[in-house]
């Protein structure tokens, strides 16, 4: 009886120590995959001087070059995350890149090689872009105009943006998607001297105007939008539009002064966006309960932009410091110098992206890419195009294929 009651003693802690050695793999396999970047996640990077796009694939840090059609592109996202917007400001032109990626709820599929899309657009200077819905839009400063199209035309043959007018002044303007299929647009009637618009109305795809503007600002600049919300930032006040033609004037912090919201983030969040100013900081606009609350104050602020999946916030001081937000809760994750201090007056200066896992930062004097992990802090350098200018992060947060 002593000898089988060993026996089971003994079966019983092989077993733990199995189960436990089990778990420290699973653990090491865990950390390790936190370790790299995701398989299906991809970085763009245009060149200020240069036609040179860098794509870069940051799990195995390396890089494929393409030439767009014109040096100095901004760099933006499609709501799907497989495609890239690439708009040429000053050469009236847009452009689409496809990762190659497709999102199926639980693992991605490669649909070719990362190439150039179908689709263009040609409109006068193509400034603020926005995707929602399944569209691709950008506000054309130069006339007043949206430029339209879907994403699933990407790849249609001779595929082309389409215009809406909707009457409007040039102006530096602005747009916002809503579920219902309008648009909030900036319209400028010179009430304000500059280049800045006054008021929002609401427009259906026509260009026809279905809500008329309810509140009139000292100048607009910045926005976001949920599909319900649409938030702009403004001198007189945070505006906010809801698709039903509802306005309201959200007021900043009695210590703003003059100082006001120039840009406006979204979150995961819903009705919760992120206000930033160089000359405060960077707050959370709760639009449902009219709160305004601080996340980091500083007037040091080179770069601050929300995660890939909008549930962080990266700032990025011009001392090189870099700051890492949970905006579920405010409070700060990490904190540390990650790069050389860069002047305020530079010309050129570090862009930032951050994913899940890793932030992402230019090197404009040294042709490179930072690559941060946001658990160690711990940073590497990926070589691009000898000027890079502009950044974004495209494809998925996933790496399970199909």
């Amino acid at each position: 009886m002593k000898n089988k009651l060993n026996k089971l003693l003994f079966l019983f802690a092989f077993a733990s120590i199995a189960f436990s050695c089990t778990n420290d793999d699973d653990h090491d396999d865990h950390s390790q995959e936190d370790s790299q970047e995701f398989k299906y996640l991809r970085v763009l990077v245009s060149d200020e001087l240069t036609k040179e796009l860098s794509l870069i694939n940051p799990s195995s840090a390396t890089v494929s070059f393409f030439n767009a059609k014109f040096p100095k592109s901004a760099l933006y996202t499609t709501e799907s995350g497989r495609f890239a917007g690439i708009i040429h400001r000053t050469d009236n032109t847009v452009e689409t890149f496809d990762s190659g990626f497709e999102f199926h709820g639980d693992h991605v599929d490669t649909k070719g090689t990362p190439k150039f899309g179908a689709l263009t657009g040609s409109s006068l200077m193509p400034t603020h872009f926005k995707s929602k819905f399944g569209e691709i839009l950008t506000f054309n400063d130069g006339d007043g105009t949206l430029s339209v199209a879907k994403e699933s035309d990407v790849h249609t043959a001779n595929a082309t943006f389409t215009t809406i007018n909707a009457g409007l002044l040039k102006h530096h303007g602005a747009m916002a998607s809503f579920s219902n299929g309008t648009y909030a647009i900036t319209e400028k009637d010179n009430t304000i001297t500059g280049t800045l618009p006054e008021k929002v109305k609401i427009i259906d795809r026509t260009g026809k105007t279905i809500h008329a503007a309810k509140q009139a600002t000292q100048g607009i600049h910045g926005n976001a939008s949920d599909g319900t919300y649409a938030v702009f930032g403004s001198a007189s006040g945070i505006l906010v539009v809801e698709s039903n033609g509802n306005q309201k004037l959200i007021a900043h912090p009695t210590a703003f002064g003059t100082s006001w919201f120039g840009n406006i983030l979204e979150t995961a969040n819903k009705g919760k966006f992120v206000g930033y100013t160089a000359a405060k900081g960077a707050f959370l606009i709760d639009v449902v309960a009219n709160t305004v609350t601080p996340i980091f104050e500083n007037t040091n602020i080179m770069q601050c932009k929300v995660s890939y999946n909008h549930k962080k916030l990266g700032i990025l001081l011009h001392s090189g410091e870099f700051k890492l937000y949970d905006l579920s809760s405010n409070q700060l994750e990490k904190s540390a110098k990650i790069i050389d201090e860069t002047l305020t007056t530079s010309t050129q200066k570090p862009q930032l992206e951050l994913t899940q896992r890793f932030a992402y930062i230019t090197l404009p004097t040294s042709g490179e890419l930072l690559q941060v992990n946001l658990s160690t802090l711990v940073s590497t350098k990926i070589k691009t195009s000898a000027t890079p200018y502009r950044i974004t992060i495209f494809g998925h947060e996933n790496s399970a294929a199909h």
